[in-house]
């Protein structure tokens, strides 16, 4: 097993190199950049996440103006007429394009092998606090997301599984269906509506993964005030998350409930619990932790977005977004670098947990 985690270890190295490389090739034909939005902001065409975003931007901005009457010679970048050519090619230092895309790559992937992700483009900080600041609130999110959904929707496949065709299981395969198909922020704002001072009850806040007054509680008040902040985005969240793993679940069961070995074990006498939990659950939930790392990944990083927005959670979500928008390319590519990292670390955790339910299965003789 140790020969195993270190081959697949060994594996993330050129993973990560290709993804990387995948996207800062694609980075460099996409329209738009750092230096085209420091343009746009100065024509008044930016009315992107950047009007929200102090910091260097409005810095150049303002020297630009100061500089735009100075020259009026042509540039490769559009909007660029009549700025000194000078000031662009500051810009363009500042930025790091005053060399070739190799020589780019290969110092942000040295840096990045330290965790030196550099400084935002448009804040004045560095990516690696911008996501520190942020992490709280898609730790928030993202795990108890995962945990109460797993935790429902693996009992409640089993339960379904054993009452196959009952009312239990036609009633409970209706809600989930109903839950599943009711998009998450519209959910969101039915709770903001009904819990958050809307049209009924003012009982959870609106906005905040804690008061303001957080730090002088004590800890029994500080994890009182913390649930009841993450109340209600967690419920929008677990609303439909849940569904896909409750069918994988049932579907997982009764395919092994029909199998040749469970009657074996019903003839020798063997109570229904040990039958199904001694031997069905091993063989059944292979599928579905098959599925935990797309779902806890997708859950950790990119689900929360809209929820994060709805309930004012400043997160990676939105950071991630607002990245995007204002084309901060530190930004984008060490929140990129970070989440396939953790998918790439999270899927050999899933493998070794097979091993785990099932100790028949040995990674040992297998090829990576």
């Amino acid at each position: 097993m140790i020969a195993y985690i270190a081959r697949r270890l060994l594996l993330m190295i050129p993973t990560i190199l290709g993804i990387m490389l995948i996207s800062f090739t694609i980075v460099q034909f996409a329209p738009g950049g750092p230096v085209e939005r420091i343009i746009a902001q100065l024509q008044g065409l930016d009315s992107g996440a950047s009007g929200r975003i102090s910091g260097g931007g409005g810095d150049l901005g303002q020297q630009a103006q100061m500089q735009a009457a100075q020259g009026d010679v042509g540039s490769k970048y559009r909007g660029a007429q009549g700025l000194d050519p000078k000031f662009i090619a500051e810009l363009e230092k500042q930025f790091g394009f005053d060399k070739p895309a190799w020589q780019r790559f290969l110092l942000m992937i040295r840096n990045y092998a330290t965790f030196d992700f550099g400084k935002s483009y448009f804040r004045d900080a560095s990516v690696l606090q911008l996501i520190k600041d942020k992490l709280p609130v898609s730790i928030s999110l993202g795990l108890w997301m995962t945990l109460i959904s797993y935790a429902v929707s693996i009992p409640l496949g089993i339960r379904k599984a054993v009452k196959d065709g009952s009312r239990f299981d036609t009633v409970t395969s209706g809600m989930i269906i109903i839950g599943y198909a009711i998009p998450g922020f519209l959910f969101a704002i039915m709770l903001l509506l009904l819990f958050a001072g809307g049209s009924f009850w003012n009982i959870f806040p609106l906005r905040g993964l804690t008061s303001e007054n957080w730090a002088e509680l004590s800890w029994p008040a500080r994890i009182v005030d913390y649930v009841w902040h993450i109340t209600l985005p967690v419920l929008a969240m677990t609303l439909g998350a849940f569904a896909t793993s409750t069918f994988l679940t049932k579907n997982s069961f009764l395919d092994e409930i029909r199998k040749q070995y469970v009657q074996t074990a019903r003839m020798k006498g063997l109570t229904e619990r040990s039958v199904l939990y001694g031997h069905v659950f091993r063989n059944a939930m292979m599928i579905v932790i098959a599925g935990f790392p797309g779902a806890f990944v997708h859950a950790f990083f990119t689900g929360s977005l809209l929820i994060e927005t709805i309930f004012s959670l400043d997160g990676l979500g939105l950071l991630s977004y607002e990245a995007i928008l204002n084309r901060d390319y530190p930004v984008v590519f060490a929140n990129l670098y970070i989440f396939a990292l953790i998918g790439l670390v999270i899927n050999l955790i899933s493998d070794l947990t097979y091993t785990w339910i099932d100790p028949r299965i040995d990674f040992e003789t297998r090829e990576v």
